[in-house]
């Protein structure tokens, strides 16, 4: 794995981040254990989110006991990340443990709230039974990209281009502000689709123009 590691950390080395103090504060905020939530399509951004603003925080993120899993846990480790195993579907029970032992352990965790399988910026109620639990604050994340490629896939997943601007967002979530679990979680959900506007779609552009 360690050649696409090295792919991936060079990648990131080279994307010019642009952020206000404010963002920059919310991304350093170390004076307890936080949840950092991204949407699943920005997930190429997470090791260089804890490289540049995490120094001695590293998360720990969810990852599947499969196969597969073992394969993304050891990516992770040469990214400077950490693996939580367990089942990840619908962000359910046993995931919710894991994720709540880690915070309550005195880490950082890192969620995905639509992934691993969406529907794509759908939020699983279990971000916010999670945050709730611990009483932990939460990381909003969010990345406007100037210039990038976007897969096939069911998130239709962002690959900033190398060298490209990325304009950084992060808003801190308090746990009070989630004492409602229905009106937190669509609050979240309004919150995340706010700090990241996609890309336009160029397919329809380009129909449309036809």
């Amino acid at each position: 794995m360690w050649p696409f590691a090295l792919l991936v950390r060079l990648w990131g080395l080279s994307l010019r981040f642009e952020l206000t103090p404010a963002d920059l504060a919310a991304y350093t905020k170390k004076d307890e254990p936080v949840a950092i939530i991204l949407w699943h399509n920005r997930l190429f951004l997470a090791a260089e989110i804890v490289r540049r603003f995490r120094h001695g925080r590293t998360p720990y993120a969810l990852v599947s006991a499969s196969q597969d899993g073992a394969w993304l846990t050891a990516f992770f480790a040469l990214a400077g990340l950490r693996a939580v195993r367990g089942s990840s579907s619908r962000l359910g029970r046993e995931a919710a443990t894991a994720l709540v032992e880690t915070l309550r352990a005195g880490y950082d965790v890192g969620i995905t709230p639509d992934g691993p399988r969406g529907p794509c910026y759908e939020l699983k109620p279990g971000t916010v039974i999670v945050t709730r639990r611990t009483h932990t604050p939460m990381l909003l994340v969010g990345g406007e990209f100037t210039s990038a490629w976007r897969l096939r896939s069911w998130d239709r997943f962002y690959l900033p281009k190398p060298f490209s601007r990325v304009r950084m967002r992060c808003e801190v979530i308090t746990a009070d502000q989630l004492a409602d679990r229905d009106a937190g979680t669509a609050m979240l959900r309004e919150r995340l689709l706010a700090l990241n506007p996609d890309l336009p779609d160029v397919s329809a552009a380009e129909s449309r123009r036809l």
